[in-house]
């Protein structure tokens, strides 16, 4: 990271000159006002922002809390050490990002001084215009959607160990930068920006920590849908049960578990959108489309594609192509 930048959030702030001073405990009322310790965001965030951020309070141990908003901690240096729902102890290093939900319990151990860590606080319709910058026959994409607007079961934090990937890197810092610094029209940028980090980071769902065994079906339901958007023309529920190392009939039944659709069901959404993709970006020719996206049934290809979008391919095109 920047030194300059660096050092600018290395400043102790009046809370910590407290807690060097002797307080021994944060003060709850800067942060909520209820019993059970939900940190606020109408405290945390000036009216009509979506995002702001704030260095994580250093020398003391933060208690049990939850936020009512999606917060996303950015491991500058150092580390921190996070205990997620009472039972899972994670360490954050330089370089390392944590979302959390808004389900997910937190507490954080005293940090040092050069261990410097950013919370950023969102407010879930911040992410709007950043996942639309996402393709839609992404289904990586509608987990994340899902995960961080609590309607999707699977877990309450994301841990994605990226130190080593230099565009996420350069985008969390352009971000942290715009911030501090109040950039004109930081609200588009900063959008812009978090989508730009979704893309890449869905490059990288094999860099989702493994270490948590209360996160193992997270993880294998990224490697099914990752497998699905990368294999998709030749894509089997036999090959993807070796990968997994489950039965077939029980990937299956995980699978329709935890997306509400089967394997086939998954597989089509991809096809046809990626067919839809290719009608609207390129001149190929239809039938080199079909076979391109894993059909050899032209029959069956035009039944399914006119069942989903209401129109032939040729009609599809032609009204992306008039827009």
């Amino acid at each position: 990271m920047n030194s300059e930048l660096l050092n600018s959030l290395r400043i102790i702030t009046p809370e910590e000159q407290k807690i060097l001073a002797g307080n021994t405990d944060i003060e709850k009322s800067l942060y909520s006002t209820t019993k059970d310790f939900v940190i606020d965001s109408g405290k945390m965030l000036e009216r009509g922002k979506l995002i702001d951020l704030r260095p994580n309070t250093r020398f003391v141990h933060f208690p049990k809390h939850r936020h009512n908003y999606v917060e996303i901690i950015y491991m500058c240096s150092g580390t921190t050490t996070h205990i997620i729902n009472d039972q899972t102890t994670i360490t954050l290093k330089q370089g390392e990002l944590l979302f959390l939900n808004q389900n997910a319990s937190q507490e954080i151990l005293p940090a040092g001084e050069d261990d410097i860590a950013i919370n950023f606080i969102i407010l879930p319709e911040f992410f709007d215009m950043s996942f639309s910058m996402m393709k839609d026959e992404n289904v990586l994409r509608d987990f994340l959607v899902g995960s961080l607007r609590q309607d999707f079961r699977m877990g309450d934090y994301l841990h994605f160990q990226v130190a080593d990937i230099l565009p996420i890197q350069n985008l969390m810092e352009n971000m942290i930068w715009s911030l501090l610094n109040k950039q004109p029209n930081r609200r588009y940028i900063n959008q812009t920006t978090m989508g730009l980090l979704f893309l890449q980071l869905i490059n990288y769902t094999d860099r989702i920590s493994q270490n948590d065994p209360a996160q193992y079906e997270q993880n294998l339901v990224f490697t099914c849908l990752k497998y699905i958007e990368e294999n998709y023309k030749t894509a089997s529920l036999t090959e993807l049960a070796k990968i997994t190392s489950l039965p077939v009939y029980q990937l299956s039944r995980f699978i329709k578990q935890y997306s509400h659709f089967t394997f086939k069901e998954l597989l089509q959404q991809k096809r046809l959108n990626q067919a839809a993709f290719l009608l609207s970006t390129t001149k190929l020719p239809v039938e080199h489309i079909i076979a391109a996206v894993g059909y050899d049934n032209t029959s069956y290809f035009h039944k399914i594609f006119r069942e989903h979008f209401l129109t032939t391919p040729r009609g599809y095109r032609c009204a992306e192509t008039d827009q």
